[in-house]
């Protein structure tokens, strides 16, 4: 067995009237991201942990935001088709950790049914996925309520 690890990185501005989507879940606010799908960081970000895990490259390689065929779909399909993507390479996902940087909403409250989405979408169980959340205490474009940023790694083995 050969062990893989990956790690994803996202942010997009915080706009008034936009939806914010996280995990898949679309949560309440007065402003959401700004992306060509539906902006979801915490997806995109998992997604760049799996397919650079396995050395395939990154989310845009797969699903440019210059192809109108991504525009405005959920981005559980863009882990949808990585998974089938990382079976296809021989790996098998280990596990995902992730963390989502945001002062406001508060997402502990969203947390658990974003965690049943990732692993719906990768076909894992849920103690295969983590998400956490915190602040920059007022600090940065995160602070400041611009933007929302997501971190993720992903652990695979490949046989």
């Amino acid at each position: 067995m050969d062990n893989r690890m990956g790690i994803g990185y996202d942010v997009h501005v915080l706009e008034a009237g936009e939806s914010l989507v996280l995990g898949g879940v679309e949560i309440s606010y007065d402003k959401g991201t700004k992306g060509h799908s539906d902006g979801d960081v915490l997806i995109h970000a998992v997604v760049d942990a799996l397919l650079g895990a396995a050395g395939l490259g990154d989310i845009g390689k797969f699903f440019p935001s210059d192809d109108d065929t991504w525009k405005d779909v959920s981005s559980l399909l863009f882990l949808e088709k990585s998974a089938e993507m990382l079976k296809n390479a021989g790996t098998e996902i280990v596990n995902v950790d992730s963390t989502i940087i945001i002062q406001e909403p508060r997402i502990t409250p969203h947390i658990d049914k974003m965690i049943k989405n990732v692993a719906d979408a990768l076909s894992v169980e849920p103690n295969r996925i983590s998400i956490k959340a915190t602040t920059t205490d007022g600090l940065g474009i995160t602070g400041r309520g611009e933007g929302v940023a997501a971190l993720a790694v992903a652990s695979l083995i490949a046989s």
